[in-house]
């Protein structure tokens, strides 16, 4: 059942489609923009290959069609990937959701069988277009090229790819469907938190479930449009730009007779790489320093064992202590 009394607003209101095909100053200081006032947005004319699109999507559909054995038997047979089922985490979060988790940098990808061929193929491009908006982020804030893309390019970047499958919500409480009037069939598929990576690069089937909170605090419900990627803000941008960008807050919900798809990129750097704000984000009179400098490993450390809706960049922030927050 969803929690909350925040309230709900036309879907994408507010929220900036970019495109990418304009003249590439103008996209650049839409993303800065965007990315201050929001956290997220959507980019189109993204050049993408739409058979890449396709054939990940296809793998993906057919393995979640695989019976529940099946699926859970994946770990047990050597493969480079997780399969998981409701558990969000290992702090007791759950959702209405099954994914599949790829370490992107795990050379079995690099094998010719269908599903691995696949992924590696949509990792790399999906990985170059994470790799282009950082650089036009970069050049929107007028700090030196690579100062972000260089983190995600790295041979032991600590990015992720993962799969979201939300099954149709009369598949979900025993038997209700959406016939029984005493059931709500609108629940949790992935609660609300912030994603504790760099940037994340989202693509979804034509099903909708992706809401995202804005500044007043209303969730905004993101129209799905499988030709468009959406873009967020994750927590290490915000402490490496001193807060000027946000880590937007969003979640999934299921409702529905069809299911949704997700594939999203958690574009992360390596785990010994220092992150803190840049130099040119911190001005003394006006923008004095947020945050601590870190490691990613030990933000990581920290973000994986808190729940997911717990707010994690207040303990980076200066003044606190690491060991003490």
């Amino acid at each position: 059942m969803v929690k909350g009394s925040q309230k709900i607003v036309a879907a994408d209101k507010g929220i900036p489609i970019i495109d990418m095909s304009q003249e590439r100053s103008r996209v650049s200081m839409q993303i800065v923009k965007a990315c201050e006032t929001l956290g997220f947005f959507k980019v189109v004319n993204h050049g993408f290959d739409r058979t890449i699109i396709s054939r990940m999507e296809k793998e993906s559909i057919n393995f979640f069609a695989k019976s529940v054995h099946e699926k859970k038997s994946v770990e047990s047979v050597n493969q480079p990937f997780r399969y998981g089922f409701r558990d969000i985490g290992l702090n007791g979060d759950s959702g209405e959701v099954e994914y599949l988790l790829f370490h992107t940098n795990d050379p079995a990808f690099r094998s010719k069988a269908s599903f691995r061929s696949a992924v590696n193929c949509y990792i790399e491009a999906v990985r170059q277009l994470a790799h282009e908006i950082l650089e036009l982020t970069a050049e929107g804030l007028g700090v030196p090229p690579h100062t972000f893309s260089r983190l995600i390019s790295s041979v032991d970047s600590d990015s992720i790819l993962r799969v979201n499958h939300y099954p149709p919500s009369d598949q979900f409480f025993g038997g209700a469907t959406l016939s029984d009037k005493s059931v709500s069939l609108t629940r949790v598929g992935f609660g609300e938190h912030t994603d504790p990576q760099i940037l994340t690069v989202l693509r979804s089937n034509g099903v909708g479930g992706l809401q995202v909170s804005n500044p007043d605090g209303m969730w905004v419900p993101v129209f799905p449009d499988p030709s468009a990627f959406c873009v967020n803000v994750g927590d290490l941008l915000q402490v490496m730009t001193n807060g000027r960008f946000i880590s937007v807050r969003h979640r999934a919900l299921t409702y529905g007779k069809e299911s949704r798809l997700s594939t999203s990129f958690f574009a992360g750097p390596p785990l010994q790489a220092m992150i803190g704000p840049l130099q040119a984000m911190v001005t003394t009179a006006n923008q004095p320093r947020l945050y601590q400098t870190f490691t990613w490993s030990e933000y990581k450390k920290l973000a994986y064992s808190l729940r997911l809706e717990d707010s994690r960049l207040d303990m980076f922030r200066t003044g606190k202590g690491l060991e003490d927050p």
